[in-house]
């Protein structure tokens, strides 16, 4: 039997313009290395074979950098898009009914950083958008964001307890986490601030690697970080981590994945997902007898 997709009635396309994005004489991020988007003359000829096979309604989406701490980023990448989009309707007569802005606002991750000001930013994207698509007559374009970051990056900490240290040609405190829990700094080797309860106010005069149970040497949540002095026993808190935990966890050398809870304003707090159990793990396994013998905790 033969099947034929159908193109959407609302499509969008991902544009990348390639090379270095600047803004001044800081580079912030490099979009030509990305796997993702068309290039220019790419998204042009996208539309048209897209309007030729039935679609009917038009959008144009970009990510240019990540993580910028900056209240210029979103107005620049607005000003391109804005210009494409413009170029796009003149040449193709699409009807473009939505700009994606995508995400790219970031968070102070380093105490010393100054956060963005969300609502000078929307500010310079109002003032983008009227002398742009205005003039055009493109009035009617709604504008999307992606701000998962910046709506829960800061509202979330991991916390885990000090298990292990090693003395060896460095200092490392092993804790009962890893980047089963917070895969960043292992991906990127991105930056979390760490405290310790309990000594908010002791010197930090000790330097550590803070190591996972991976078999992998690149899980560490900190390479030579300074620090007060830990002992086993010790909490640590991993925090701005409320965009990367528990959505980019895995389960790699079996690791289970760990409760979430939830701190309310008033004091309180929630267990709003439990922690998983080896039943969880083999749960998608259908060739073992040894689920039906495991006991849930949960249920003990």
């Amino acid at each position: 039997m033969l099947f034929r997709s159908r193109i959407p009635e609302t499509i969008s396309c991902r544009f990348n313009p390639g090379g270095v994005f600047k803004i001044s004489n800081s580079i912030m991020d490099n979009p030509g290395d990305a796997k993702y988007g068309f290039t220019k003359e790419q998204l042009f000829e996208g539309f048209r074979i897209l309007k030729e096979k039935g679609a009917k309604y038009f959008g144009v989406h970009a990510f240019l950098a990540s993580n910028t701490v900056t209240n210029d980023y979103y107005p620049m990448l607005a000003k391109i898009l804005f210009e494409t989009v413009v170029e796009l309707k003149e040449a193709t007569g699409c009807d473009i009914r939505f700009i994606n802005l995508s995400g790219g606002v970031g968070i102070p991750y380093t105490p010393d950083q100054k956060p963005n000001d969300i609502r000078a930013i929307g500010e310079g994207v109002r003032r983008v958008y009227e002398e742009t698509l205005l003039p055009a007559g493109m009035d009617d374009v709604a504008i999307y964001t992606e701000m998962g970051r910046f709506m829960t990056g800061p509202y979330g900490c991991l916390v885990t307890k000090a298990i292990h240290e090693k003395h060896t040609h460095k200092e490392y405190i092993g804790v009962d986490a890893c980047a089963v829990n917070l895969m960043r700094p292992a991906m990127y080797g991105a930056y979390h601030h760490i405290t310790v309860m309990g000594k908010d106010n002791s010197v930090c005069d000790h330097k550590y690697d803070i190591i996972g149970s991976l078999c992998e040497n690149n899980d560490k949540f900190a390479v030579d970080r300074m620090l007060p002095r830990i002992d086993k026993g010790d909490l640590l808190v991993i925090h701005d981590t409320g965009a990367h935990g528990f959505a980019m966890g895995y389960n790699y050398n079996g690791k289970l994945k760990s409760a979430e809870i939830l701190l309310k304003e008033n004091g309180s707090f929630e267990l709003i997902r439990r922690a998983e159990t080896p039943k969880d793990y083999f749960a998608t396994f259908d060739c073992f007898d040894i689920l039906n013998n495991m006991k849930d905790p949960y249920q003990a």
